[in-house]
């Protein structure tokens, strides 16, 4: 059976999807979500509000932190003003698959 995730490996790295809930009370990842549409994505959440790109960049930060890797090889790939973004990390995408995974047993 094939169970949808969140995540796929592309070439130099893995694609991130999320759906990013920002002026939370707190900041999390959540784990993943299955959408209405059939999509996977990871709920996240951060304190920052969304402008000029402030909760896309705590989500980097925490993402970052979270993942043990730098924030400079994390980017936002799509979805800049909306609550789903995708995001391209940078590296071994077997390495980034492992550590994700291990967030959410």
């Amino acid at each position: 059976m094939n169970v949808p995730r969140f995540f796929a490996p592309r070439a130099g790295g893995i694609e991130l999807h999320v759906r990013l809930t920002p002026k939370s009370s707190r900041e999390a990842l959540d784990g993943p979500e299955i959408r209405d549409d059939g999509a996977c994505v990871l709920k996240a959440r951060v304190r920052a509000v969304p402008e000029d790109g402030k909760a896309n960049a705590a989500l980097i930060a925490l993402l970052a932190e979270q993942l043990k890797i730098p924030a400079s090889r994390i980017s936002l790939a799509s979805g800049a003003t909306a609550r789903q973004k995708t995001f391209f990390i940078e590296g071994d995408a077997e390495a980034l698959a492992g550590r994700i995974a291990a967030l959410f047993p």
